[in-house]
């Protein structure tokens, strides 16, 4: 029992390790408790957290100090990883403009809590930290105490972390409501958005298509297979050659012949040119391939090949055999000569049936080494993360320079590792599961001591006027989202869309579970990842102006 009692009451490492298993504990089951759509999800942790430290537990500043920042460092480089790859093309074409209305959310949330500062003279700490909340931004939070932190205010600390608290719940209730007024302002049919965005989708979506086209050019009879290959390489993958009635593997010293059919793999887009080139192209019915041809996927695991292109590997010289697809992160991609092959890529390959051992061996094909963790890349981006994070930023108007923190740095440099994907011999690739691991522990530990950190003062807050915090929040939380969000329909945003964006403007997950049951398409989600990595890093960036320009 004396054992017990030392363990509760303890100042050491032991004690604060126990009371935050304990929070992530009840967290986690109280975050799974669901009221009819909505569900608190990973911010169970933090009210799971405010209650055990209410209840009197009490662990040392120091430890829960260290384990929030390596959580935090810990979610941060995993969504930097998760995005990276499409980070940059989210500025491509209609991306940007969604990147600037989300931006616009997020910079009126900034002012909105900037004049409650001037006009309600809110402390710094708080005002950040309900802004943090009211936009259920934890990474900022995060940020705006390191530099509360470096500034020598540990109470502050605490504050800012009790703001945010207060702040969350409205945060994500009022996005959820936001979404459901605007469909009712502007009497949205659901089904007529989602037919709406299906008609644009097949306007722009570069599908791939299983082809067959009958050579009619002339031009081509007597070529063998390897000229029309850099002919159309950009344009079209050949699968194999139908003769006969036979197939045969298109083989690069394999002569086109009069009456061969060419069966590829193009996009729809390419159809037309192929037509006046080759010959007549249909789109393919879809049909088993028998006889002594095999369709098989092929799972990339030897990094020996990883970074190269399919020129470099050169399957179709040494084997019978073609690369007709690869897939990588859901994406489909038109395999041409100088498409580059990655870790953990899914190959599609027709070829001889008796090859395929074969080439499964020489391409790897092992679930088991794609689960073997790759730690080297995490620890090193780690280490440049908070290199860079420690850099001071010299912003004009700002007393004291900003810093990108511990949650910036690891973000800016996971997010370039992640688009870069490899450096020479090292590859960054980290399986969907690992980094949903190391997300999912970060947050939870993060999450957790800043509950514990927070709540022995959280009721005598709340009893003291902190009620009026609540408010304060949810005007930030609802007044942006609602105006940009009329702005947008006025403009002819397709609703789904508009969901998106505010999901990702506010980085809010249980918005976008909510978004996503509104229909069964990809809308919501694919507008969603290309606002997020922007709006993340600003907002890291805007909480640290927020308590610079304010102290």
């Amino acid at each position: 029992m004396e054992i017990f009692r030392n363990l509760l009451t303890g100042t050491g490492i032991a004690t604060a390790l126990f009371y935050i298993s304990l929070t992530a504990f009840i967290g986690v089951l109280a975050g799974k408790i669901r009221f009819k759509s909505m569900k608190l999800g990973i911010a169970g942790v933090l009210f799971a957290g405010l209650l055990v430290a209410h209840l009197g537990a009490r662990a040392n500043p120091e430890i829960l100090q260290f384990v929030r920042e390596f959580g935090l460092i810990l979610f941060v480089y995993a969504i930097g990883i998760d995005v990276g790859p499409r980070f940059f093309n989210a500025f491509r074409k209609e991306g940007l403009t969604l990147n600037l209305f989300a931006s616009g959310i997020v910079l009126a949330g900034f002012i909105t809590a900037y004049l409650f500062y001037l006009l309600g003279g809110i402390p710094p700490a708080v005002i950040t930290g309900i802004m943090s909340g009211a936009v259920t931004n934890t990474p900022g939070l995060g940020a705006a105490q390191q530099v509360l932190a470096d500034l020598g205010k540990p109470d502050d600390v605490a504050v800012s972390g009790m703001g945010y608290a207060v702040a969350y719940p409205f945060g994500v209730i009022g996005i959820i409501l936001t979404m459901i007024l605007i469909r009712i302002m502007f009497r949205i049919s659901i089904s007529h958005e989602v037919k709406e965005y299906q008609n644009q989708l097949s306007l722009t979506q570069q599908k791939l298509e299983t082809i067959e086209i009958a050579i009619t050019n002339p031009n081509l009879f007597g070529q063998k297979i390897r000229y029309i290959k850099r002919v159309i390489d950009t344009e079209l993958v050949i699968s194999r050659i139908e003769r006969n009635g036979k197939y045969i593997v298109a083989r690069e010293e394999e002569v086109l012949q009069k009456g061969d059919v060419i069966i590829g793999i193009s996009a729809i887009n390419h159809i037309e040119n192929l037509n006046m080139k080759m010959g007549t192209v249909k789109v393919a019915d879809k049909r088993q391939i028998s006889g002594d041809l095999a369709m098989f996927h092929v799972l990339v695991t030897n990094r020996k090949y990883a970074g190269k292109t399919i020129e470099q590997i050169g399957i179709y010289r040494r084997y019978e055999a073609n690369i007709t697809r690869i897939f990588r992160a859901g994406i489909e991609i038109l395999p041409t000569h100088g498409t580059t092959v990655e870790f953990g890529d899914t190959v599609r390959i027709v070829g001889k049936r008796e090859l395929l051992p074969e080439i499964r061996n020489e391409l790897g094909n092992s679930v088991q080494e794609l689960a073997h963790p790759n730690t080297i890349p995490i620890f090193i981006g780690i280490f440049l993360g908070i290199i860079v994070g420690s850099i001071p930023i010299f912003i004009p108007g700002l007393p004291a320079p900003a810093k990108l923190g511990l949650a910036g740095g690891p973000l800016l440099i996971a997010i370039l590792l992640g688009h870069q994907r490899r450096f020479k011999s090292f590859d960054f690739y980290m399986t969907p599961g690992a980094n949903m691991m190391i997300r999912e522990l970060g947050i939870i530990l993060f999450l957790a001591c800043v509950g514990l950190s927070s709540g022995g003062q959280f009721t005598e807050t709340i009893a003291n006027g902190g009620y009026r915090w609540l408010l304060y929040g949810a005007v930030i939380t609802v007044v942006p989202v609602l105006l940009f969000s009329i702005v947008a329909r006025l403009l002819n945003y397709n609703y789904l869309k508009i969901c998106g964006i505010l999901a990702g403007a506010m980085t809010d997950p249980p918005a976008l579970e909510f978004a996503n049951s509104l229909a069964p398409v990809h809308a919501q989600a694919t507008t969603y990842a290309t606002v997020y990595p922007f709006t993340m890093f600003l907002r890291i960036i805007l909480a640290q102006a927020l308590i610079l320009i304010t102290l």
